[in-house]
C-alpha cells in the first residue's frame, strides 16, 4: 500500500490539492478567498498533468540524433498545455481581481451574502 502511495505521489497531491481548492471555493463568501482557491485548483490540474506528462528515463524533445529513436523522448504535449493553462489562468485570476475591485467600488463589500442581499433589495 505504501509503495503505491509513493508512485503516485504527484497525483495524490494534486487530488487533494483540488479538493482543497473546491471546498474553499464552495465555503468561503469572501470574493478574493474564491479567487485563492481557483488558483488552487488551477495548480493542482497543472501538476496532474505534469506529473502524468513525464516519463521516468526519458529525456526532451529536442531532436538531436534526427528523430531516430522517438522512444526516447517525453511527450511535450503535456507540458505545452500546463504552459498555456497558465497563462489563461493569471489572465483570468487578474481579470477577476480586478471585477472584484470594481464590486467593491460600488457596493462597499465583497462579501457574497451581502452582495446577493443587496441585489434581493435592488430587485424589490
Amino acid at each position: 500500500m505504501l509503495e503505491l502511495i509513493v508512485d503516485n505521489r504527484y497525483t495524490l497531491t494534486a487530488v487533494i490539492l483540488f479538493v482543497v481548492g473546491l471546498g474553499n471555493m464552495m465555503l468561503h463568501p469572501n470574493l478574493i478567498k474564491k479567487v485563492v482557491a481557483f488558483n488552487i485548483m488551477d495548480a493542482a490540474t497543472f501538476l496532474l498533468l505534469a506529473s502524468r506528462g513525464f516519463i521516468e528515463g526519458r529525456t526532451a524533445a529536442i531532436l538531436t540524433d534526427g528523430g531516430a529513436n522517438v522512444a526516447l523522448y517525453v511527450n511535450p504535449i503535456p507540458a505545452g498545455l500546463v504552459l498555456t493553462g497558465i497563462v489563461v489562468s493569471v489572465s483570468v485570476s487578474a481579470f477577476s481581481l480586478a471585477l472584484i475591485q470594481r464590486i467593491y467600488g460600488s457596493y462597499g463589500t465583497i462579501d457574497m451574502n451581502e452582495l446577493l442581499e443587496i441585489m434581493k433589495k435592488k430587485g424589490e
